[in-house]
């Protein structure tokens, strides 16, 4: 099992527009992975606190054991050496070459050429740290980037995607492009007609360019019904569970031109790209309420921090699921869920959506036959995080059921609560991994209504959930919702949790 402690981690910022915007990118030594925050916005009325966070950097530097190796500049460094310690950081430097600030003829701008650059830079890193791969951390446009080498640039140099990178994190990637809410379509043809600032590599055509294959390749541009998010499988491509992408869901705090583009792109999105479109179908995600940069950004987040330490080097994943649950088959009433993961000893929920947030998860009746079943969150656990050893890996999840009745698309208000659940507690979850001590491996979950007294005081229960499943290294456990539930949402409504070893 590989330790991705070992790996190199290489960072990949995102779009500066044009040639005024990347003159300041680039006199930034480490292109904004370096930016830490003190504002955090947390109570009940929403108001701003202080709330020290380093930066991505300085946490990996220090919390992570990795290096920053420079030598009057990270190429340098790299050319001067014949062997690097692997546990180090390397920031893609991909608009060096557009500015205008080193002298000379400042080069276009082209994505494919920044993604067959960090191929590069991959091979350079491989060979000279021993590493079978790397890791990619990319922001907003980088991810595009990062897609573009992993989706066109290997496969048309008949190379594996799966054998350069082991795993993939985005934050606030607009996978399935930028599109806008007011304009009706007029602001996407201009934009992609014209290639203002290089702006056009958010719309179809472009992103079909740079995302598919030469030999796959239509000239007349992408077929029906295709969808940039979708990052195809097969043979040597990076499978999607070792990608993970954090979607932001508040437009308000992003203030980028005066707060024209969030106020074009809606209020559904981070402020630069919509909710629906930050995130590959089938990859692992978490919704957190940052927008896409400034001072509530993602990047300089806590809440970024944290999601992306624990997918790079956790060493558990857990799924939950509400399943078996019935609903009313009202054709008037809409069902939605609300959700927030909190893991004990962070300051920040690492995941949640809110109808306020414009993210609550839509809970749609299951197909004749089958059993309902709806994924809620999935969260990376370190063990090695814990506070005390011989004690489990503890996370809370708040669950909220929502009926909305509505009559020919309009909210009925006549016996309407605005945004009082028709359910809501909070699981209380202990995890322990195979490894563990006995006494604490396994699951072991309580519903809050049930716990008295504080949850912090709450002990886990001596004895763990029986294992539903028999595979070794797997552990999978079946909550009832409280009894109190059972009119809402029938008797066999649970929550489907599911451990495994993820490295």
């Amino acid at each position: 099992m590989e330790d991705n402690r070992r790996l190199p981690l290489v960072y990949v910022r995102g779009f500066a527009g044009g040639t005024r915007g990347i003159d300041k990118a680039v006199d930034d030594p480490f292109y904004g992975f370096n930016e830490g925050s003190t504002h955090v916005r947390v109570g009940a009325h929403n108001q701003p606190l202080f709330h020290q966070f380093e930066s991505p950097l300085l946490r990996l530097l220090r919390e992570e054991g990795y290096e920053l190796l420079v030598k009057g500049s990270q190429e340098a460094y790299l050319a001067g050496h014949s062997e690097i310690p692997a546990n180090s950081v390397w920031i893609h430097r991909f608009y060096d070459r557009s500015a205008s600030t080193w002298g000379g003829s400042p080069q276009d701008y082209r994505l494919e050429n920044a993604a067959v650059d960090l191929l590069d830079l991959i091979d350079r890193l491989r060979e000279k740290t021993g590493a079978p791969a790397v890791l990619l951390v990319a922001h907003s446009m980088g991810g595009l980037i990062c897609r573009c080498l992993l989706q066109k640039v290997l496969p048309d140099r008949g190379r594996e995607a799966a054998g350069c990178v082991a795993k993939f994190f985005t934050y606030g990637t607009p996978h399935g492009g930028i599109v806008f809410d007011i304009g009706g379509g007029w602001l996407e043809r201009m934009r992609d007609a014209f290639g203002i600032q290089g702006a056009d590599i958010f719309g179809p055509r472009r992103m079909y360019e740079y995302l598919t294959p030469q030999a796959d390749l239509d000239p007349d541009g992408p077929p029906d019904g295709w969808d940039a998010r979708v990052m195809p499988q097969g043979a040597g491509a990076l499978p999607v569970e070792q990608v993970f992408c954090l979607v932001g869901t508040n437009p308000t705090d992003y203030d980028v031109a005066l707060g024209l583009s969030s106020a074009a792109v809606g209020p559904h999105s981070d402020g630069l790209v919509q909710i629906e479109r930050a995130y590959v179908p089938g990859a692992h995600r978490a919704y957190v309420h940052r927008s896409h940069s400034g001072r509530y950004g993602m990047v300089n987040s806590e809440e970024g921090y944290q999601n992306l330490r624990r997918f790079l080097f956790g060493d558990t994943r857990v799924e939950a699921s509400l399943v078996g649950h019935r609903l009313s088959t009202d054709d008037d009433l809409v069902w939605q869920a609300e959700t927030r993961l909190s893991v004990r000893g962070l300051p920040v929920p690492m995941h949640e959506r809110f109808a306020a947030h414009w993210s609550p998860i839509q809970l749609d009746p299951p197909p004749d036959g089958q059993e309902a079943s709806v994924p809620l969150a999935t969260t990376f656990l370190n063990s090695g995080l814990r506070a005390a050893e011989g004690e489990p890996m503890r996370f809370t999840l708040d669950l909220r059921l929502i009926s909305l009745r509505e009559e020919g698309g309009i909210l009925n208000l006549f016996d309407h609560l605005e945004q009082s659940a028709d359910f809501a507690d909070t699981l209380v979850i202990d995890v322990g991994t195979p490894e563990a001590d006995p006494d604490v491996q396994g699951i072991r979950a309580a519903w809050n209504s049930e716990i008295e007294g504080a949850i912090r005081a709450h002990r886990a229960a001596a004895t763990p959930r029986a294992d539903e499943d028999p595979a070794p290294g797997r552990w999978v456990a079946h909550i009832p919702l409280p009894a109190v539930a059972t009119p809402l949402v029938g008797p066999h409504a649970r929550i489907r949790l599911v451990a495994t070893p993820w490295a």
